[in-house]
């Protein structure tokens, strides 16, 4: 049976008073996003048909600069981007859940922003097509959390002001209660192993988002180090046999 054990990385970032941990494991794997090809979602029963991704339950802003920025370029959208624009136009893009927290909105049983199966923009997060379309990167037009998936950082602060920034994958914990009942996980799954290159290498732009460019490239030199010296580095788990 495979274990859950991980290598992680520490450093003092240069210009904070703050110490980055990343997961060597998770970012040296070849995971990838495989959304629309094979990906069966995150609702209780295993809906690949349904093409929804991990966008069932609409996405949770980080802050209220990361929703302005995301009402402010859904009203740049047209008809033919967006298959819910009149409904997200009409009623706003954004709702309160009872605990006060802002979410996008939810139309036929997704995010508002989710373009489905047969409309003629394709299946897809309409936000994401048009950072494509418009030769930009799509974590400047999603929410946070959105284009940080499956990548997740948790920041603790010390009593004298250190910051611990930790970088790892997104577990079904972090979903909270509900994600124990997801019939499937991308982290978990080993058919979203199968990209071409390293998650640090095709995540470089988030993960410098995250960060910031001296950091990231003090991660990646790390990993090309350590990938020169250690010829058998430690599997992620989801592909490590027992």
């Amino acid at each position: 049976m495979a274990t859950s054990v991980h290598e992680w990385v520490s450093f003092e970032d240069p210009d904070e008073d703050r110490t980055w941990v990343f997961d060597v494991t998770f970012l040296t794997s070849r995971w990838t996003c495989i959304f629309g090809h094979g990906c069966q979602g995150v609702l209780t029963e295993p809906s690949p048909e349904l093409v929804h991704g991990c966008c069932s339950y609409g996405a949770h802003f980080v802050d209220d600069e990361d929703a302005q920025r995301v009402e402010r370029f859904a009203a740049e959208l047209t008809d033919e981007e967006w298959q819910f624009r009149r409904r997200g136009m009409a009623k706003g893009v954004l709702r309160r859940t009872k605990k006060g927290e802002t979410i996008t909105r939810l139309a036929e049983g997704a995010c508002v922003f989710l373009n489905r199966p047969g409309f003629p923009a394709g299946a897809g997060c309409a936000l994401h097509q048009v950072a494509l379309a418009r030769g930009v990167h799509p974590l400047a037009l999603k929410p946070e959390v959105c284009w940080q998936l499956p990548l997740r950082r948790e920041d603790q602060v010390a009593d004298d002001g250190h910051v611990t920034s930790t970088v790892g994958q997104w577990d079904r914990r972090h979903w909270g209660a509900g994600g124990a009942e997801f019939s499937w996980w991308c982290t978990e799954a080993p058919e979203a192993f199968v990209g071409s290159s390293a998650v640090y290498e095709e995540m470089a732009a988030e993960l410098t988002a995250m960060s910031s460019r001296a950091v990231y490239k003090t991660l990646a030199a790390y990993i090309e180090d350590r990938t020169h010296r250690v010829r058998t580095p430690l599997p992620h788990p989801t592909v490590r046999r027992g």
